[in-house]
């Protein structure tokens, strides 16, 4: 069995497996206890060492398993927002974005691609193992222009996604660091793609922190047809 099939089974079920492993184990103990009293050396001496056996495997699988579950929390994506663009000229776009709560929002951009930026708080690795995922807060969207000379001379659209005078978690880890001791770090993230006519992008956020943008299967060819 390989890492990718080990990575492939349910790590409640590697957990569970350990602990049945300690309980043989506890039973080889208790056996080889009651050998020992009754003076058969030879037999409490053999249990012992199965106990011991049991013992080390189950230390092992329920390492497994636990290094099992933290690979799964960090590889999983929380989705942030999805984005659909509809052309309206050359490099301006209506764009409409919808959030996981059903919520939407309609934008105009100017640019050849669009760009989604959040603030990022990461925990700890304890804690990260623990199941508690990044926060974030989105930040802004904004277009990019393909050209550099564009992008520093061409108008710019940035979308603000931060509510003012809203309660932020992460301006308070800033002001008072102490008061959230499991907190590594607070960053900048982000992630871009370049837009077609009828596009369709879903923006996640992984457990590590990290901003992807991806294109449907549609939009997919659309930029490959774009980009021969």
């Amino acid at each position: 069995m390989n890492w990718e099939h080990l990575l492939a089974l349910p790590a409640t079920a590697i957990l569970l497996g350990a602990a049945v492993l300690a309980l043989l184990a506890l039973v080889a103990a208790a056996s080889g206890w009651r050998h020992w009293r009754a003076r058969r050396r030879v037999r409490g001496s053999l249990a012992a060492l199965l106990a011991l056996a049991w013992l080390l495997l189950a230390l092992l699988s329920a390492g497994l398993g636990l290094s099992l579950c933290g690979y799964r929390r960090l590889a999983s994506e929380v989705p942030v927002v999805t984005v659909d663009a509809r052309i309206l000229s050359p490099q301006r776009w209506a764009l409409t974005l919808t959030w996981p709560d059903g919520s939407t929002r309609q934008a105009a951009l100017a640019g050849d691609a669009f760009r989604v930026e959040a603030i990022v708080l990461k925990w700890k690795l304890p804690t990260l193992l623990a199941g508690v995922p990044p926060l974030y807060r989105l930040d802004r969207l904004d277009g990019r222009y393909d050209d550099p000379a564009q992008e520093s001379d061409a108008p710019r659209t940035v979308i603000d996604f931060r509510q003012a005078g809203a309660w932020d978690l992460l301006a308070l880890r800033q002001r008072y660091p102490r008061w959230l001791p499991s907190v590594d770090t607070v960053y900048g993230s982000g992630a871009f793609l370049p837009l077609v006519d009828q596009g369709h992008y879903t923006v996640s956020l992984m457990r590590t922190g990290a901003l992807v943008a991806r294109p449907d299967d549609a939009t997919a060819r659309r930029l490959d047809e774009a980009l021969r």
